[in-house]
């Protein structure tokens, strides 16, 4: 991977300290009224007495209270002058460094990759790539990179400038940037079409002036692409989370949608009835680890539109009791029957760490909604309801690790 010289330099800075993103996330998860911390590190801010540190804190508190605007603006405050981060380490003395490349996005944006790391004895500190600042020359003090953003357009200036020193990085660099790049959705249509076993719908970026004629019945759909044929599904494109997602069934209902949405620019991609032969959609997110497929969540709902927190999967023994079993009997029931096509997305896509949102279609075949780099992966579920899911968030959490001091020992050998 173009490494210099086993003495490469790096140089120690200043790394201002977190609660982090783990700790506050899993409060508010928890329903904690994060209020207090908030008014307490304003009125820090406000004086001029709070850290760099307690600053990104603000930040996420303030979104995780429902205030977007108000902490991205923090954030970009905070970020102008102060780029590296410290999060909390379970080890006094940590077995490996890892540099994590951050964007200046909000708080999906970028891995919660302190979910994976908390109590792993690895030192994590995080690197904000942002506009008008240049890395550092040298970089920060580490054994290993990853880069953390995502591919969203708010990011495409902070992949870039990784990019453009990625091949002579001194140390090994996880998740190259030009790869995260491929995960936008028409991208990975383009990348993962044609796979044996697999099934993605052609997903096209399209604009609010291309879908006009449409909705007005004065072209179809085959006029976007030959595939394409209501029902179709919709989205802003760059939403997430469901935001705007949508099946649209014919061009009167393209109208209306097209009048209720602002934005300029949409995906569209042909609706798969994915429904199960009890009525039920089942739809699974699977985390990739060094190319190897670990089971992470499956939501069961009587809606296509599915995701986890909205599948009621704590209000169901019957649903969890089949949670359980797709992830206990994973490596030998669904990883098997999908044994190809997965290892030829993770051959495709050739990310160190990334997660597939998928299904199984009316043929058995495996269905690809979406790849990312950033879903959430924790394990902040109640155990008491969710008692099969430590051990699984364990086993993921071990192998996060052990890829990260794998590529560590990789350069050390090659020293």
């Amino acid at each position: 991977m173009g490494h210099d010289t086993p003495g490469a330099a790096l140089a120690q800075y200043p790394s201002a300290d977190r609660i982090g993103f783990a700790r506050l996330t899993k409060m508010a998860f928890d329903g904690s009224d994060l209020r207090p911390l908030r008014d307490q590190l304003l009125e820090r801010l406000t004086k001029g007495t709070a850290s760099a540190g307690e600053g990104l804190d603000l930040s996420l508190i303030t979104q995780l209270l429902g205030d977007k605007q108000a902490g991205m603006a923090i954030q970009s405050e905070v970020l102008g002058f102060h780029q590296l981060y410290r999060s909390p380490c379970s080890s006094e003395q940590p077995k490996l460094r890892v540099l994590a490349l951050a964007a200046a996005i909000d708080m999906g944006g970028n891995t919660p990759i302190e979910f994976l790391l908390e109590n792993s004895g690895i030192e994590l500190q995080t690197l904000y790539v942002v506009s008008g600042v240049d890395l550092p020359a040298p970089l920060p003090e580490h054994d290993v990179a990853i880069v953390i953003a995502s591919d969203s357009e708010e990011c495409v200036e902070a992949l870039r400038k990784i990019d453009a020193v990625a091949a002579r990085w001194p140390r090994p660099l996880l998740n190259r940037p030009n790869l995260v790049r491929n995960l936008d959705r028409d991208k990975l249509y383009g990348l993962l079409r044609g796979v044996a076993g697999l099934e993605i719908p052609a997903t096209l970026g399209v604009t609010r002036e291309q879908l006009a004629p449409i909705a007005q019945s004065r072209a179809d759909l085959p006029s976007l692409a030959d595939e394409l044929k209501f029902p179709i599904i919709a989205r802003p494109r760059g939403s997430h989370a469901g935001v705007g997602l949508v099946r649209i069934d014919d061009a009167a209902a393209l109208a209306r949608y097209l009048g209720e949405r602002p934005e300029p620019a949409f995906f569209v991609s042909r609706f798969v009835d994915y429904s199960s032969p009890d009525g039920s959609f089942r739809k699974y997110r699977i985390v990739f680890i060094d190319g190897k497929p670990y089971a992470c969540h499956m939501a069961i709902a009587d809606r296509w539109d599915i995701w986890y927190l909205n599948a009621g999967m704590a209000f169901s023994a019957e649903k969890r009791r089949e949670e359980e079993r797709f992830m206990r009997d994973f490596d030998h029931d669904f990883a098997r029957r999908h044994d190809d096509a997965l290892a030829e997305v993770a051959s495709r896509l050739g990310l160190h760490y990334f997660t597939i949102d998928c299904a199984e279609n009316k043929n058995g075949e495996l269905l690809i909604f979406e790849a990312d780099n950033t879903a959430v992966v924790h394990n902040m579920d109640s155990p008491d309801v969710f008692p099969y899911k430590p051990p699984q968030m364990r086993k993921i959490f071990d192998a996060f690790a052990a890829m990260l001091v794998c590529a560590g020992a990789r350069r050390e050998q090659a020293a």
